[in-house]
């Protein structure tokens, strides 16, 4: 099915909404409301679907579907598992104890996702430096390295990666890109340091008095969620989910027409919720299904709308003059982008 360019406008728009409405003080509140994300998301995703349909690439949406929904159960699935995890105590929050934080982060991130990091470390930063004036620095580094950089390493940790593994991408490539992982985090963790130090500089002394007060050992509550979180990385990494090539060809058996990767997902998901340390998971980590219900109703607008960007990159790829070095730059100067992009 042929598209022309400005069939990618919706996903435009809406990456544009999620990038620009919370920022503006008129959109902050209303945006805030995963109503409303799923209403915008459906509002631009669903025109998209039925005009493939009548197009004749209902194959198209049908993957589309399907990989969103394995993509929410991943997600998902750690995000409960991680939930029911906190790491109790409290260290001193100098620039050394929060560098070692966000290294562990950055690790956890390409195991347990990026999702189930930050959901995992956020409340014990936010308690570590609670005594500190200047801390806003460590949260946006948070989000950079926990959240962000620090999933590259498996399909687990980042949406592209996984959604590159349903397409084909051997669970186990990703771990070639090790170096680059270390580069980009390296950095993230050096600038980090040097500014925590400045910053740590400039506390008042009764605020790290109080910080050193108290320091209980640190523990971990809910460690049987560890092997909830085990059960679902070696699911994605060794179980078939449904085989949409077999069912469009008509080839299918009936075992190839069951999601069991997802199966065993959710399963590990429930029992950690019904059977986990629930005083880790609602008293210490707030639990609270907010953060997944807002991914679920932006991601279903995102995996329609970007049917016709792919389409129409697809139709005019051959045309664009890039090289390895253009690439790199084109794609922001990401490491993780421009392999990828050379890979496909």
């Amino acid at each position: 099915m042929a598209v022309a360019w400005w069939s990618i406008i919706p996903f435009v728009l809406l990456l544009g909404c999620i990038a620009v409405l919370p920022l503006i003080p008129a959109t902050e509140k209303i945006w805030d409301r995963n109503l409303v994300k799923l209403t915008v998301a459906l509002i631009l995703g669903v025109p998209i679907a039925v005009w493939f349909v009548i197009g004749g690439a209902g194959s198209t949406v049908s993957h589309a579907l399907v990989e969103y929904f394995q993509f929410i159960v991943l997600v998902g699935s750690l995000f409960v598992a991680s939930g029911g995890i906190f790491l109790v105590g409290d260290i001193k929050a100098t620039p050394k104890n929060n560098t070692i934080f966000l290294a562990v982060g950055g690790v956890l991130a390409s195991f347990i996702g990026t999702t189930g990091a930050a959901m995992l470390l956020i409340r014990p930063i936010l308690n570590t430096n609670q005594d500190r004036k200047h801390r806003t620095h460590t949260v946006v580094y948070t989000i950079f390295i926990v959240a962000n950089c620090g999933g590259l390493l498996t399909p687990l940790g980042d949406p592209p990666l996984f959604l590159g593994m349903l397409r084909g991408v051997p669970f186990e490539w990703t771990f070639g890109l090790w170096p680059y992982w270390l580069f980009v985090n390296s950095l993230l963790l050096i600038s980090f340091y040097a500014l925590d130090r400045k910053m740590y500089a400039k506390e008042p002394a009764e605020a790290l008095a109080k910080d050193a007060e108290y320091a209980p050992k640190l523990g971990l509550r809910g460690a049987s969620e560890l092997v909830y979180l085990a059960v679902i990385i070696i699911a994605v990494a060794f179980i078939p989910s449904i085989d949409m090539h077999a069912v469009e060809s008509g080839h299918a058996s009936l075992a190839q027409f069951v999601p069991w990767r997802e199966i065993v997902m959710l399963a590990a998901a429930l029992a950690s919720f019904l059977f986990g340390d629930r005083g880790a998971r609602f008293n210490l980590n707030k639990f609270t299904w907010t953060p997944i219900l807002e991914v679920g109703a932006l991601f279903i607008g995102i995996f329609l709308t970007m049917m016709p960007a792919l389409a129409y990159l697809g139709q005019i790829a051959h045309r664009i003059p890039l090289n390895e070095i253009s690439l790199f730059v084109f794609t922001g100067g990401s490491p993780r982008c421009s392999t990828m992009l050379r890979r496909m």
